[in-house]
């Protein structure tokens, strides 16, 4: 083993095990290798906050670029409205309650509204055992203590922040407990946590592209989510050029400016790797924006935490240069989770157990591909007075969509042909409708409930130690 550390300039020291061996192996099969993939999800990024999906205020040139370079999706639906269900979704490929992710994991036993499946097989470690070299950097939250920490689900190199949200971007702290991890390492790096993930996200793909095998990188920014806490360079530079936006938009404008560099420099470096045509480069966010913080979800109604449009619709986009043509538009309507069997497919991995999501792939290179004829399903569960423990959920067949979004309110039926807002409930005038769709929702919550979703007694996080 050799152990390789160079910053290449980003300004923060970055220490990888790498296998020499690769190396040889690496170099010998560069050429029949299948691509690298890299998988870039933003926290609680608006449909509408992006300048290429209709923000007039705000300026995102790179993350534009990236999805202006490869395939649009304009109906493309995280997993669920809240950030731990989308994130298990994403990884495991399946629906986050069939996983033990319900609702969000947090630092506090008695708050904490999930727990993942030990048994569930993560796309790293499906990943790896093709060959793949595995690393994350930034959010995880899925999971404080063992067995649920990224080292030990797949991931061959970790740094980042195991919990759900920063109090700052600058402390990097929550509950006034240091989460930040080099794998299993506790650091404390000074800096802003979206420089700081980008710079070791940088390094990776440095330090990986030297190993000669192809690599797998995961990059969950914690941004824009609260608090709205921009560098102030970057915010002097939204109020002169936005001199009426309000404090609160003018701040999270600039979060997400400063994230959109940050995206800049990451393919930045698979250009100057050489990387960027053997790379594959997913976009999206784990859910819509917060309107309490200034989010802008375009026109559809509401969003974090709800289950309306607005909390479920994100933007995302799919780059490969020489391979998805750009300018080009995804149809139909696809989930979060359908990112892994679409990697998989890429990397040549099989998928030997049950998934729930579906392979995009036919789609993204171009060839004729039906969307997948299936209902949708959207499903939390939370505490608080709001939600007193229980579910809000929704289901779409079609163009039809039934949502209940709130515990303790009756259900509602919207036909988003007609109706895309979410104005005027077609519940009394479509009761067939209602029932088929009530009765389908049922069943997918039967299997829900089937799967544990609190920790057991001796998986505490260091918070309850």
């Amino acid at each position: 083993m050799s152990v390789v550390g160079c910053s290449r300039g980003v300004g923060i020291g970055l220490l990888l095990i790498l296998p020499l061996a690769g190396r040889v192996a690496g170099a010998a099969t560069a050429a029949k290798r299948p691509p690298n993939i890299v998988i870039i999800l933003a926290d609680d990024l608006g449909y509408g906050d992006l300048s290429s999906y209709g923000a007039a205020d705000l300026e995102s040139p790179h993350i534009d670029a990236l999805i202006a370079q490869g395939m649009r999706f304009d109906s493309f639906y995280a997993n669920c409205c809240v950030c731990s269900p989308t994130r298990a979704a994403l990884l495991t490929g399946r629906y986050q309650q069939l996983v033990g992710v319900p609702g969000v994991i947090r630092t506090h036993a008695d708050n904490s509204w999930g727990y993942l499946d030990p048994h569930t097989v993560l796309l790293p470690a499906l990943l790896r055992k093709a060959g793949y070299q595995t690393g994350m950097v930034g959010k995880w939250h899925l999971g404080l203590a063992a067995p649920n920490l990224p080292n030990l689900r797949g991931f061959d190199y970790f740094e980042g922040f195991l919990g759900d949200m920063m109090d700052d971007y600058y402390t990097h702290r929550r509950h006034g407990i240091n989460y930040m991890r080099r794998n299993d390492q506790t650091i404390d790096p000074p800096g802003h946590a979206t420089d700081l993930f980008t710079q070791w996200a940088c390094a990776y793909i440095h330090h990986a592209t030297d190993v000669g095998r192809p690599f797998f990188l995961y990059l969950a920014y914690n941004a824009p989510h609260t608090p709205i806490q921009p560098p102030e360079k970057w915010l002097k530079r939204v109020r002169q050029r936005e001199p009426d936006a309000t404090p609160m938009r003018a701040k999270l404008v600039a979060l997400i400016e400063h994230l959109d560099a940050g995206i800049g420099r990451v393919m930045q470096a698979l250009d100057d790797t050489d990387q960027t045509r053997r790379t594959i480069v997913f976009f999206t966010s784990d859910n819509g924006g917060q309107l309490s913080a200034g989010a802008n979800n375009g026109r559809l109604r509401d969003g974090k935490q709800s289950m309306y449009e607005g909390g479920l619709r994100v933007p995302a986009g799919v780059r490969w240069p020489g391979t998805i043509q750009p300018g080009t538009r995804g149809l139909g309507n696809w989930l979060t989770m359908d990112i892994l069997p679409t990697v998989c497919g890429l990397a040549g991995v099989p998928v030997r157990h049950a998934i729930d999501g579906r392979s995009l792939l036919p789609t993204l290179l171009g060839k004729s591909q039906m969307a997948p004829d299936r209902d949708l399903y959207f499903h939390r569960r939370e505490g608080g007075l709001r939600y007193a423990g229980l579910t809000i959920e929704a289901v779409r067949r079609g163009d039809w969509k039934l949502v209940r979004n709130s515990p303790f309110a009756p259900f509602e039926l919207y036909n988003l042909s007609d109706d895309p807002l979410e104005t005027t409930d077609q519940l009394a005038a479509q009761p067939r409708i209602y029932h088929d769709l009530a009765a389908a929702l049922r069943r997918q919550n039967q299997r829900g409930g089937a799967v544990p979703w609190q920790a057991p007694p001796q998986a505490s996080s260091p918070a309850n130690k």
